[in-house]
């Protein structure tokens, strides 16, 4: 075997690790498929304290 020979057999097995590996890491046709929509939670808004009641007059003294 001359040197030649042994550079396509290195150079086959090579490739043929690279493409596993590019099948194993990112499946073929990931390409077309849409993204995943993501669904947002937001944190629960602090309740505004409402307004106190309108008061009616205070009466000081009650006429007898």
């Amino acid at each position: 075997m001359d040197t030649e020979a042994i550079a396509k057999i290195l150079g086959g097995i090579i490739a043929a690790v690279v493409l596993v590996a590019a099948v194993v890491f990112g499946p073929i046709g990931q390409g077309s498929k849409p993204a995943p929509v993501v669904q947002r939670i937001d944190a629960p808004k602090a309740e505004v304290p409402a307004a106190p009641a309108v008061r009616g007059p205070v009466v000081r003294e009650v006429p007898q």
